[in-house]
């Protein structure tokens, strides 16, 4: 994939959202997982700061240290040698919401603060956007920041299967590597519906951790990792009714995994009468759905979402991943 150009500051990065379609929870135990990236954007703005004695954020100096990705990047040596920096955030996707508001933030400030120094390799920036992301949750995989830094719809997982790799993540704490493989786009309207109710991925995940070390637990995860394959193989054929299978499969194996929640059922009960297959997308416990409309459903699927209460988003995955483009002095 082309590289990143050099962009000297001030500059601005711009990020896709991203949504799970096979695979989550799983690709943290060596299963794999395909993830599509939204065409709903975070936008970050970055200026060298003037005055003052620390880097703002919002215009607020020193907000910054409240923010544990912010303080992850920013707090590393990361600002330039003339001062401090400006950051100002705009995003279209919800925070918390399972849609990658995490990765749009972390990969365009990484790439920004990267790409004033000379050019960006994809890879790196996947890979450097991963560490500082898990290491300000404290767990994690490198599924959201590889989705927004790719773009497209990728697979990510272990190595050997059908595709272009792009790039391999190095395994961390004794987790991966991880290949990462481009999926062709179908050119499918996907509707994604948020809940309202935010997800807290570190208490869900610790949640799966102690779940699958049940008596059932490699069972599930060998239905995960069986799912996910099948349901990229449906998804290069373009057999959109073997797609939403999968999805509805993976749906019922998260619920039995104990990440579902009344209001996710709600919006799934809603929008199951106008699409192939809907799925929870993410870490679950609250965030959002996916859903794969029946073709011409696509505004009466994102209808019957708003109807139960959720917040709709029409996308599609947008071929681009994370950019970066010079702002006027």
């Amino acid at each position: 994939m082309n590289p990143l150009p050099l962009t000297p500051l001030p500059s601005r990065g711009i990020s896709p959202g991203k949504a799970i379609l096979f695979g989550e929870h799983a690709v943290v135990y060596g299963e794999p997982a395909v993830v599509l990236s939204l065409d709903i954007y975070t936008t970050v703005e970055v200026h060298e700061a003037t005055g003052g004695t620390d880097h703002r954020f919002q215009g607020d100096s020193g907000a910054w240290r409240r923010n544990p990705y912010l303080q992850e990047i920013l707090g590393k040596g990361s600002s330039p040698p003339a001062g401090h920096l400006d950051v100002r955030v705009r995003s279209q996707i919800p925070p918390a919401s399972g849609l990658g508001s995490s990765a749009a933030l972390v990969a365009p400030l990484t790439a920004i603060l990267r790409a004033r120094e000379g050019p960006v390799d994809r890879g790196t920036l996947a890979r450097e956007s991963f560490l500082a992301e898990r290491a300000a949750q404290g767990v994690g995989s490198p599924v959201d920041t590889t989705a927004v830094t790719a773009g497209g719809i990728v697979a990510v997982g272990p190595p050997g299967r059908e595709g272009e790799d792009l790039w391999t993540i190095p395994a961390v704490e004794g987790k991966g590597p991880w290949t990462v493989r481009r999926v062709p786009d179908p050119g499918w309207t996907w509707v994604v519906g948020y809940t309202g109710v935010p997800k807290q991925t570190g208490r869900t995940v610790n949640r799966v951790r102690q779940r699958l070390q049940e008596t059932d637990g490699p069972e599930l995860l060998a239905a995960f990792g069986s799912l996910a394959r099948a349901g990229e193989d449906a998804l290069r054929r373009g057999d959109r009714d073997a797609v939403g299978q999968c999805m509805e499969r993976n749906h019922a194996l998260l619920v039995r995994l104990g990440v579902g929640h009344p209001r996710l059922d709600q919006l799934v009960g809603a929008v199951r009468p106008h699409v192939a297959g809907v799925k929870i997308t993410g870490a679950g416990s609250g965030g959002s759905i996916l859903a794969l409309p029946r073709p011409g459903s696509e505004l009466a699927a994102a209808r019957a979402i708003a109807r139960a209460g959720g917040l709709a988003f029409r996308v599609r995955p947008p071929p681009q991943g994370v950019r970066v483009e010079p702002l006027p002095r």
